[in-house]
């Protein structure tokens, strides 16, 4: 295990970090208020992201086990550090940590009880953590650093998992800068379009962010329900959808291929399930809602199902049929390549196929049926990689609301409280549901909870690895 090289890199992605935190201080100087959280941060970060740098690294063979090194502990560590604007802002360190990794792992269960009482300033940088979080710090990291483009391969995959690879570009860092441009253009296109929609500036940023990110932290404590326009929900709808598909997709869209979509299994499927989950919603909250139904039963199921967490509505007042739908769609989260939490949609979809492939042999043992993604078939040891993953998120869930339980919160609580961290979803039911926050938890709950958005956010492996013994041997 090379320290030099792990260090070294967590310290040039400190050194962003730090750079980035100027940003709201512009925003802190331009509404007049106290500068200090965020130039005391910046500064600390940035002289401890030089120190971690001194020593000199080689990346032109960067190996597996550093690069899941740099990209589980770079992620906690920077989550670490954006911390620092919250505890300066006198906001307990623990809670400042839970707010920070819900930023940046665009999970967007939030601590704070009175989110108006706060400045503007550390509002934006709630919602420009997780816009830096949604793409991912480690794969602009690889976009900017040219030196990253072939060493960083292992690096770039144990960021992004993708069970199914579809590369973009031969060279890794330009599919890093592309997918950081569709990113970008997104962003702008949805920026313009609240504005336009009668948006300030302020909160059409902080939207954005939020909402291209899938992560949902708002500048207001009714969410989206705050601007009480049907228009803004709409625009906001789309981009949700669009930040939950595979962004590989986008770029192929944007050079004109259409087909790549329309074809995509796992695209369809995605859109499945969000049609079918809001017309049974609808249908359940027609009778007091009435036409109002289609729209807060949209809303709600994208928010949900890409892990967004923004709210129009207090869905925890639902039947328990609604809610159990909104429960299940915690696990399944966007597509592959999207800025989302969860299993995702392609390993839904292959252990469907799967199973039934497994019932079909049990009447044909003799059959030989491969299991296939549209036109690919699905080599063997991909499908055992995505058992293996979903094995370990639902005894990771398990254990989570065990210890919830535990510490005294009631079932549904505390069910809901791992569903919603591991997912990187935001608003659970109950004691932290939408109308609610996490602030009143207990603190080793935090601590389980901060755990659980770490490991959702990097798909399992890639944290779970330095648990094993022979990781860190040389």
């Amino acid at each position: 295990m090379n320290y030099n090289t792990i260090t070294s890199l967590i310290g040039s992605v400190l050194r962003f970090v730090g750079m980035a935190m100027l940003v709201p201080l512009v925003v802190a100087l331009i509404y007049g208020e106290d500068c200090d959280p965020f130039l005391i941060s910046a500064v600390i970060t940035f002289i401890v992201g030089i120190a971690l740098g001194l020593k000199t690294y080689e990346i032109d063979d960067l190996p597996i086990k550093e690069s899941f090194a740099i990209v589980s502990l770079g992620w906690f560590t920077v989550a670490l550090f954006g911390a620092l604007p919250y505890v300066f802002s006198e906001i307990h360190p623990l809670d400042a940590l839970f707010e920070s990794m819900a930023g940046f792992t665009t999970t967007g269960s939030t601590i704070l009880p009175d989110i108006e009482a706060h400045s503007r300033s550390l509002l934006f940088w709630r919602s420009f953590t997780q816009w830096l979080g949604g793409m991912g710090i480690v794969v602009l990291f690889i976009a900017i650093l040219p030196k990253l483009a072939v060493a960083g391969r292992d690096l770039f995959r144990a960021e992004v998992p993708d069970p199914i690879g579809d590369k973009l570009r031969p060279r890794l860092g330009q599919s890093a800068k592309i997918l950081w441009s569709v990113y970008v253009m997104l962003s702008v296109a949805e920026a313009v379009a609240l504005w336009i929609s009668g948006m300030g500036v302020y909160d059409a940023l902080c939207t954005t962010f939020s909402t291209m990110s899938t992560g949902g932290f708002s500048p207001h404590s009714e969410s989206i329900a705050f601007f009480g326009s049907p228009a803004i929900e709409l625009i906001v709808i789309f981009f949700m959808v669009v930040a939950g598909a595979n962004f590989a997709l986008h770029f192929w869209l944007l050079r004109g291929e259409q087909k790549r979509l329309l074809r995509d299994p796992e695209f369809r499927l995605y859109l499945c399930i969000i049609s079918c989950a809001t017309l049974l919603i609808t249908i359940m909250l027609w009778r007091s809602s009435g036409i109002h139904s289609i729209r807060l039963a949209l809303f709600q199921v994208v928010s949900i199902h890409t892990g967004t967490g923004f709210t129009t509505a207090n869905f925890d007042t639902w039947s328990s049929t609604a809610r159990m739908i909104l429960f299940v769609l915690m696990f399944f989260g966007g597509c592959a390549g999207s800025t989302t939490g969860g299993i995702k949609v392609v390993r839904i979809l292959l252990l469907a196929k799967y199973g039934y492939r497994e019932l079909f042999r049990s009447l044909h043992p003799k059959a030989i049926l491969p299991v296939r993604l549209g036109r690919k078939m699905v080599p063997q040891n991909v499908m055992e990689s995505i058992l293996s993953f979903f094995i370990l998120y639902i005894f990771i869930f398990v254990i989570a609301s065990l210890i919830m339980s535990a510490l005294g919160m009631d079932v549904i609580s505390a069910t809901s409280a791992a569903a919603t961290t591991l997912g990187n979803v935001g608003p659970g039911f109950n004691l932290i549901g939408p109308a609610m926050h996490f602030g009143d938890v207990h603190p080793i709950g935090k601590l389980v909870l901060i755990l659980c958005m770490w490991i959702g956010r990097l798909e399992i492996y890639t944290v779970v690895v330095l648990l094993i013994p022979e990781f860190w041997k040389k």
